[in-house]
């Protein structure tokens, strides 16, 4: 296969920024539809790229982007993480039109995206799932009986998306079918599918994921694990790899559980196996990513790789196969995922107009963004304003860096998470490693009471000032999210 010239980029904010560095560095040009509202603030961001103007919706519509595809003499396209970069039609229609789909085949999407049929391949693999069962064809005194069975607590769940939606903890029988009727509802919406099923819930897990890279010829790598176990809604909000939890055996153990599950699905390119590890360290099949994952930075720090290359360069046929025993740990990273969203108010998003930007320039830290001054978060998109990845010698100098970039990360004009990462890297738990997914309800009086403290430095106070007159004082700190920050303000306004 020849080398690609032209890769269609299906995707937006930071993801679309990353691959489109991956592209560059291997002399590849990028086209990135642009939707029209974004054009304006997005079109600097990739100075060597073909931009085309794109219609709402763009992202969704399989069609379109094909077409666009064609029209550009695209070789391929790369889908990035989320919207059609686990769908299985789509990854055929490439296909069938002669565009190269970058990411696993149709087939393995199919198979590993309906976390049901997962779970029944991870058992035929020797991959152990969490006890669950499927609601279908089911009455509803046969789903009580089954749920008392496994025993409560328990979690619904959608059998197709993710991201949180359709997923619902139900902790006594009475409450059973109303919250079951409501993830109905809320897979409908998401996944246009009413298919839920039921597992057990691990009371207290952690959620720890292998990242594994399947190479043409049926051999597959698993790069180590990220701690994917501190999250807000159902979703990640940080990840770091290695796992204080996690030694060399039992990395061994579950990466070879990862690479089984995807030598049983024919799987080729880079995939995520996520598992729930209890308080004795079993762990439990959760479910396959057939994607790009939004915290693989942390793998490619410790492991020093380039996984989105890798992807690109297994589509052209380019990647030599690498020797599991070659891939070696090196160091410690964290990942936070910054947000426009207000953690007190149920993390809601918070969009509205960046005014400032700043991202600090420390050594061991990499930031993947798309957004510079001026930029909008726009309420029909993800909110996610920047990753930070920083990575260090070890978990405790990684943590005390942290610290500092959170402290010297500017962005004013939305309500951010930034304080509240930090008031989590701050909690003792946190600093002995003794977490899992229920940390932030676990301890929401403490994370919260810190997150309200104000971190702004008198350098940011001073830079809020300047970007409005002495008359909108006031509105520049609801525009900041901080209205008791008003009289420091008032204290630097010239």
């Amino acid at each position: 296969m020849s080398k690609f010239k032209r890769v269609l980029i299906a995707n937006r904010g930071e993801i679309a920024k990353r691959i489109y560095n991956a592209l560059r560095d291997l002399d590849i040009t990028p086209v990135i539809p642009i939707v029209e509202k974004e054009f304006n603030q997005c079109f600097t961001c990739y100075p060597y790229a073909k931009l085309l103007k794109a219609e709402d919706g763009i992202f969704l519509d399989k069609e379109r982007l094909i077409e666009i595809a064609k029209e550009n003499e695209c070789q391929a396209i790369h889908p990035g993480y989320g919207f059609l970069a686990e769908n299985a039609e789509f990854a055929r229609m490439c296909e069938q039109n002669g565009i190269i789909f970058i990411g696993p085949p149709a087939n393995a999407i199919e198979l590993m995206g309906h976390k049901e049929t997962a779970r029944v391949i991870a058992e035929k693999s020797g991959v152990s799932p969490v006890p669950g069962f499927s609601l279908k064809g089911l009455t509803e005194g046969e789903i009580l009986k089954k749920a008392k069975d496994i025993g409560f607590p328990v979690l619904i769940k959608a059998s197709l998306g993710g991201g949180g939606k359709g997923m619902r903890r139900v902790d006594k029988e009475e409450e059973l079918f109303e919250n079951i009727r409501i993830a109905r509802s809320e897979s409908r919406e998401y996944f246009a599918s009413e298919e839920i099923f039921i597992e057990k819930y691990i009371v207290n897990p952690r959620h720890i994921e292998i990242q594994i890279f399947s190479f043409p010829g049926g051999r597959t790598v698993y790069l180590g694990e990220r701690e994917c176990t501190i999250q807000r809604r159902h979703q990640k909000i940080i990840e770091e790899s290695p796992s204080p939890i996690v030694d060399d055996k039992l990395r061994k153990e579950m990466g070879e559980a990862a690479v089984a599950l995807a030598d049983t699905v024919s799987y080729v390119g880079a995939g995520t196996v996520e598992f729930i590890v209890d308080r004795d360290k079993n762990f439990y099949f959760l479910e396959m990513n057939t994607r790009i994952q939004v915290e693989h930075p942390v793998t490619e720090m410790v492991y020093g790789v380039d996984l989105v290359k890798w992807q690109i360069q297994e589509a052209m046929g380019l990647v030599v196969n690498i020797p599991q025993e070659n891939i070696k740990l090196n160091g410690h990273a964290i990942e936070f995922r910054i947000y426009a969203e207000d953690p007190e108010n149920n993390f809601m998003p918070s969009p509205g107009k960046i005014l400032k930007y700043i991202e600090p320039k420390i050594p061991g830290v990499r930031i993947e963004s798309a957004v510079r001054d001026g930029y909008e978060i726009f309420p029909d998109f993800d909110p996610m304003i920047a990753k930070v990845i920083v990575f260090d010698t070890n978990r405790e100098d990684c943590i005390q860096k942290s610290k500092r970039v959170l402290n010297e990360l500017v962005v004013l004009g939305v309500k951010t998470n930034i304080a509240f990462l930090k008031s989590v890297i701050e909690h003792p738990a946190f600093l002995k490693g003794d977490i899992d997914t229920g940390f932030v309800e676990k301890y929401r009086d403490f994370l919260f009471e810190k997150a309200k403290q104000p971190t702004l430095t008198k350098e940011q106070v001073a830079l809020i000032a300047s970007l409005v007159s002495s008359q909108k004082k006031k509105d520049a700190m609801l525009d900041c999210g901080d209205e008791n920050l008003l009289p420091e303000v008032s204290g630097w306004l010239p």
